[in-house]
């Protein structure tokens, strides 16, 4: 899981690794290597990626003693307790930060220099995440190269200094913006991991390699132009992918809670039973997903903004993932058992019975365990009505970030609106 910080709602690091417990999230990628999340993340054993930032490379890229003190400051400190197990130098540099380009591989040797005076290249490795865009002509996969302006004064003595090192290649993959460029050349079900119909199957002609889905099609792409850079040794690192769960509403229509929850899960379903790509079949590609919460701050279109699984301020799952055998994740956790109720207060009585009948009506909520003689009509008061309609409308909504508002009369909660008065079960 990636870990991104854009978000508006102020959250204490050991609540942030209180949810990855609970959630059961092993693996965990900083965006930087903030000293806070790194103690709160100790003695856990989640694995940490963290980041040297984009504005930071300049400095380490151009000094051995830079690249020394960061490992010092950054890493040292906090082993053996937290978990760190790879440094990610920089972000996208090479297509999103190019005036930086020229130090990044000299950034990478001095961090491992580093990491190996303290004994610990075994143990952390050192990478670069990189854009799709990188790789041209990635359709058929077979044909794919890297961008020849960076390949051989950038890209090879990278990839020597990954092989070399034992380390990976890092691409992140955003299904939902190669689909959306596509102009409907793409088919939604192709991009979102569902299956297809024979007819709809990909065949790549140059090896006759058969895709079903976007995202095994692009990881072939980058083997094949590993392999035209003289590398089949290298494991690739999908190092961010996910859905966003909502966007603008006239140009983003596929930008929604159901298709985030179905490429997410169809995804993780795809890693752990069926590992490998045509091109390399039974090798499993470790997968970052995008990302923890909703970055409601983060600068962009607004699909950049919603690729988070839990909302920031209620600490519980934007939707929940379709899994089978795949985990307790986003689901059956104490964090997800999130309820939204009425407000108290003097003279909201009218506004509530107003909130009350839009959601029974308009809003649809299921509304018909509080009518006169059924299990939920008792209390017969509106705030009590109106908490149990305002969660279903909740509920329906899959706790979606606003559905529990209602013009500020509603609040979240971890006590059942729909608890029966009589006993302590609960009714849903």
């Amino acid at each position: 899981m990636n870990y991104g910080t854009q978000f508006s709602t102020t959250i204490l690091p050991t609540q942030v690794v209180d949810l990855l417990k609970r959630q059961s999230i092993n693996n965990i990628r900083l965006y930087d290597a903030d000293p806070a999340m790194l103690k709160a993340l100790s003695r856990t054993g989640i694995e940490v990626m963290i980041t040297l930032p984009n504005t930071q490379l300049l400095s380490v890229g151009e000094s051995n003693v830079s690249a020394t003190s960061w490992v010092q400051a950054n890493v040292l400190p906090y082993l053996p307790f937290t978990n760190i197990t790879s440094i990610c130098v920089g972000t996208e540099v090479l297509t999103s930060y190019t005036n930086a380009a020229l130090v990044l591989v000299p950034a990478m040797k001095f961090l491992h220099s580093a990491l190996s005076s303290s004994n610990l290249t075994n143990n952390i490795k050192v990478s670069t995440s990189h854009d799709p865009s990188l790789i041209l002509d990635s359709f058929p996969p077979s044909q794919a190269y890297f961008n020849k302006t960076f390949g051989a004064p950038i890209i090879q003595p990278l990839l020597d200094f990954l092989s070399q090192t034992s380390s990976f290649f890092m691409l992140n993959i955003f299904s939902y913006d190669i689909y959306r460029s596509s102009n409907g050349i793409i088919l939604l079900d192709y991009a979102l991991l569902n299956p297809i119909t024979p007819d709809n199957v990909v065949v790549d002609t140059n090896t006759l390699y058969q895709y079903r889905n976007l995202f095994d099609a692009v990881i072939d792409a980058v083997f094949f132009a590993l392999v035209k850079m003289n590398h089949t040794d290298i494991p690739v690192v999908v190092s961010a992918t996910g859905w966003p769960s909502s966007g603008e509403q006239d140009s983003d229509p596929d930008a929604t809670l159901d298709n985030a929850s179905t490429y997410n899960s169809n995804l993780i379903a795809h890693i752990l039973n069926n590992p490998g790509t045509p091109k390399r079949r039974n090798v499993s590609i470790n997968t970052f997903l995008f990302e923890l919460f909703v970055e409601d701050t983060r600068v962009g279109p607004s699909t950049d903004k919603n690729y988070g699984l839990f909302n920031a301020s209620t600490m519980g799952p934007v939707y929940l993932l379709k899994l089978s055998n795949s985990g307790p994740l986003l689901a059956n956790d104490t964090a997800s058992k999130l309820y939204c109720v009425a407000k108290g207060g003097k003279d909201v009585e009218d506004a509530l019975q107003i909130a009350l009948d839009w959601a029974c009506g308009v809003g649809r909520a299921n509304c018909s365990a509080i009518q006169p003689g059924q299990l939920c009509y008792e209390p017969d008061n509106v705030r009590a009505h109106a908490s149990f309609a305002f969660d279903s409308f909740y509920q329906n909504n899959g706790r979606s970030q606003g559905s529990c508002d209602f013009n500020g009369l509603a609040t979240i909660s971890t006590t059942n609106p729909s608890k029966s008065p009589s006993d302590s079960s609960f009714l849903f």
